[in-house]
């Protein structure tokens, strides 16, 4: 819902480190992975209750999403690298809850089984609409320096990242967190559902 506000203000903030690390011969593709696994790293923080490390791990593995994309830039952009960034995306957004889960199984086991089922149904619609658009050759305005079509909804990256901390901070209301987060990923998926429906009849 606020991705497209914030990208411009994500993207002068990193511009000038993202110049560093080009100039240093860092590749994006390199910064993309190295995020992913400090993501991992997060999820086994939360595993094992450690909270405030997942908390640091998540934030350096978004810092690591934004730095790819303006490194990607400035050397070029492939399609390697646009797959790489939306395909651990995804996947990290599913294990992030699972941290919680391992950590409390009683209490936030299906509450995130519940919160991972939205983002299916988020996941899925989003890349489905990106297909359908890329072969129809429909251009995201919005979204103009993304690597595929971005399907914009209630609950995108900001608001995700914005549940995640807030799990980190208050773990013992990740049941509420996470009811409450999935049933406002349904209704992205409802809304993108029709819009696809309307758009690619």
């Amino acid at each position: 819902m606020f991705d497209a506000r914030l990208l411009p203000l994500q993207r002068r903030l990193l511009h000038g480190p993202a110049r560093g690390l080009h100039g240093a011969g860092i590749r994006a593709d390199w910064i993309t992975l190295t995020g992913f696994v400090l993501g991992l790293l997060a999820v086994v923080a939360a595993s094992f209750g450690l909270f405030w490390l997942a908390l640091a791990g998540l934030l350096a593995n978004r810092l690591a999403d934004g730095l790819d994309g303006e490194v990607a830039r400035l050397s070029g952009p492939t399609d390697r690298g646009a797959f790489l960034d939306i395909a651990l995306d995804f996947l990290f957004y599913a294990l992030f809850p699972l941290g919680f889960a391992l950590a409390d199984p009683a209490a936030n086991a299906l509450p995130a089984l519940l919160l991972v089922t939205s983002f299916v149904g988020t996941g899925a619609s989003f890349l489905a609409f990106s297909v359908i658009a890329e072969r129809r050759g429909i251009r995201a305005e919005d979204y103009p320096t993304k690597g595929i079509y971005y399907l914009g909804g209630l609950t995108e990256g900001a608001e995700t990242i914005l549940l995640f901390v807030l799990m980190c901070l208050v773990p013992g209301c990740f049941p509420v967190l996470a009811v409450v987060f999935a049933v406002a990923c349904f209704v992205t998926t409802l809304t993108r559902w029709m819009a696809g429906w309307r758009l690619f009849g």
